[in-house]
């Protein structure tokens, strides 16, 4: 089965892309960032600090499916909390079944270790990126899209904190796979990137 990886930074528009080429190639797809976002949630929802190795393990055992799908999970303190979440190894060790079980059946996968560590074999590997300014200017309008009220300043802030943790992590760092394309979205639309990615897997698979 067919397996498209899509590494990348924080906000640079690797969701995006993943979820239409899922649905141009009539793919499953997987938002494994998600994943990361629930255990958060769960902490959060319990009052628990995501440093809390014990509480954190014991919310990656129970996502199920259907945790990915509430609307909670793009809100800013998530995101935020999910980073430090998954800088846990235990923590990752606990949802790599889920992830590689998804894997399993063929589809795109997008997320920080996807194809180095969770599908290292897949046909496609794509590595997306931005400016960090440029980044933070996406998430700045899609947090207030979405009626939360925070600076440009402070999502750039988090953001670079952010890509600090996840390249720097002991376990399962951000880091472009060998045999990645890299695709730099900095002065691309949304369908400049979507086209640029399809003609790579297209000459690849097809």
């Amino acid at each position: 089965m067919t397996v498209i990886a899509i590494d990348g930074t924080f906000a640079s528009g690797k969701g995006t892309l993943g979820k239409r080429l899922a649905s141009h190639y009539k793919m499953p797809y997987l938002d494994t960032g998600k994943l990361y976002r629930a255990v958060a949630y769960k902490l959060m929802e319990t009052k628990n600090s995501p440093e809390n190795l014990v509480e954190a393990i014991n919310a990656a055992k129970e996502i199920k499916p259907e945790d990915l799908k509430i609307p909670e999970l793009k809100s800013g303190n998530v995101a935020v909390n999910a980073s430090k979440v998954a800088a846990h190894a235990e923590v990752r060790k606990e949802l790599l079944k889920f992830q590689k079980d998804f894997a399993k059946k063929g589809g795109i996968l997008d997320g920080r270790d996807i194809g180095t560590v969770i599908c290292p074999d897949a046909e496609v590997k794509l590595f997306i990126d931005a400016k960090s300014e440029i980044r933070a200017h996406r998430r700045h309008l899609e947090l207030n899209a979405n009626q939360e009220s925070i600076s440009f300043e402070t999502v750039l802030k988090q953001l670079t904190e952010r890509d600090t943790r996840d390249m720097n992590r002991k376990n399962a760092p951000l880091k472009i796979a060998a045999t990645a394309h890299i695709i730099d979205t900095t002065d691309m639309t949304a369908n400049d990137v979507f086209e640029n990615a399809r003609e790579i897997i297209d000459s690849i698979i097809f």
